[in-house]
């Protein structure tokens, strides 16, 4: 069962908090409770994107273990200019793993330019700025939250890493690396 590329793919423990956190803010909303009328307005853009993720997810799916990249897999990534090494889980940005792996979603730049991606394959996309940066996938695998991946790599990507785990996937310097750094 391919996922669309319009589908969010979330876990089951993803799944069930966003729909706990949208039932208490559809309370919230009933009852009125805002502590201003900019809280309200927060309150109803969250909504909304709630709802729009649960109608559409794809939840507790795990796809084929077949190299290719698309949401629901680790993706392990090597940034051309500098040799920086990544790894992520490519989904939704509501994702929170249990084992501290950075999410990217699949509508960010990066995700964007590495969907369909086998091992081996290089991808550019252009980030905030302007600049192009180039990408190789290393290897894509399922997600699997009860299996834990090899620490090791976990640990050496994560000390890789010029910037805070949660990223907006844009290769810009608010997210995995800073494409301006050049290696010497």
């Amino acid at each position: 069962m391919p996922i669309g590329t319009q589908r969010a793919w979330l876990t089951e423990e993803t799944y069930e908090r966003a729909r706990t956190e949208l039932a208490e803010l559809l309370t919230r909303r009933d009852a009125g409770s805002y502590v201003e009328h900019g809280d309200k307005e927060q309150c109803a853009r969250r909504i909304r994107r709630l709802q729009e993720l649960l109608g559409d997810a794809v939840v507790g799916y795990e796809p084929p273990d077949d190299g290719v990249a698309e949401p629901g897999m680790v993706l392990t990534v090597r940034y051309e200019a500098d040799e920086l090494i990544a790894r992520f889980l490519m989904g939704e940005r509501e994702e929170d793993t249990d084992d501290d792996l950075p999410v990217c979603s699949a509508q960010s730049p990066l995700g964007t330019a590495l969907r369909g991606a086998k091992a081996g394959d290089r991808r550019t996309l252009s980030v905030p700025g302007g600049d192009v940066v180039t990408v190789t996938l290393v290897s894509a695998v399922p997600y699997r939250p009860d299996h834990r991946a090899d620490r090791d790599e976990r640990s050496f990507a994560r000390r890789r890493l010029s910037s805070p785990q949660r990223s907006d996937c844009s290769g810009s310097s608010g997210g995995f690396h800073d494409p301006s750094r050049r290696s010497a």
